[in-house]
């Protein structure tokens, strides 16, 4: 099992869960295409695409740093071509870049709302559809998008109706593209975590017991790498679960990814 000389395109790799993921490709020696809107350091979170391309290149792996906003077709299509061009093919894409406001309908301004479905739902629509003719050429291509699945219990509905929406937007892309490209050969997959995981939108819009009560990004890189390297033409539309995944791969000591060893962790939303 091994991505090397693989080129793997991520979107908001700049720090949390798409850091990891490319952290944990590059230690096969994969292309890594770094993309994200932090190119300086920022006041309050660390990561730039600049200092994750260079953590890449520490752990043995090749980075092209591309500032991005997934919001923006025109530059999604050139971030893509330049990837192609700069690695001469494109294996996998990784639909990390979200947004998140756990609001209700009247404390969630239009500008809010829009910004969620525009990076959330557009960007990973705009970042598959710029990558599908590179990824019919590759041997073993790979969407994975980091969505949940598509859990329609009202109850993941009431408290935040505008980012469930935008969040299943991503997750009804799995379930079309999946159908829409099995015949190329094209693996497009979800994959959501069972527990909270400790990043910046946790401790955001979370109390710092959950924070405490979660696993670390390191869980979902390790589930993302399995994939990734899974058969493209078998293991296609499914809606992963990260422990499930990892389980499947023989892992027996997931208390390794604990923030809190032995905790009680807290379950994430849209899980049952």
């Amino acid at each position: 099992m091994s991505l090397r000389g693989k080129t793997i395109f991520i979107t908001g790799a700049t720090r949390g869960i798409g850091r990891e993921i490319a952290l944990r490709c590059a230690r096969d020696r994969a292309n890594i295409v770094v993309t994200g809107k932090t190119s300086e350091p920022h006041p309050k979170l660390s990561g730039t695409i600049h200092s994750v391309a260079r953590e890449i290149e520490a752990a043995g792996g090749a980075a092209l740093a591309i500032q991005l906003d997934v919001r923006d077709a025109d530059a999604v299509a050139s971030a893509v071509s330049q990837a192609a061009a700069t690695f001469g093919s494109l294996d996998c894409l990784v639909n990390n870049a979200s947004a998140i406001s756990l609001a209700g309908t009247l404390d969630t301004p239009v500008k809010r709302l829009d910004l969620m479905l525009a990076v959330n739902l557009r960007g990973t629509f705009v970042c598959s559809q710029a990558c599908i003719p590179h990824l019919k050429k590759a041997a073993n291509p790979h969407i994975l998008t980091l969505s949940p699945p598509l859990n329609m219990s009202p109850r993941w509905f009431k408290d935040h109706l505008a980012y469930t929406m935008a969040k299943y937007g991503m997750s009804m892309c799995t379930l079309g593209l999946s159908e829409e490209l099995r015949a190329y050969g094209i693996a497009v997959n979800s994959l959501w975590p069972r527990t909270t995981i400790a990043t910046a939108a946790i401790e955001v819009n979370f109390p710092e017991a959950i924070l405490k009560a979660s696993r670390k990004p390191a869980i979902m890189a390790d589930a993302a790498y399995a994939i990734l390297n899974r058969d493209s033409r078998s293991a296609t539309g499914n809606f992963y679960i990260d422990e499930t995944v990892l389980r499947e791969e023989g892992v027996t000591d997931l208390d390794q990814y604990a923030v809190t060893p032995g905790a009680r962790l807290y379950t994430d939303l849209f899980l049952d």
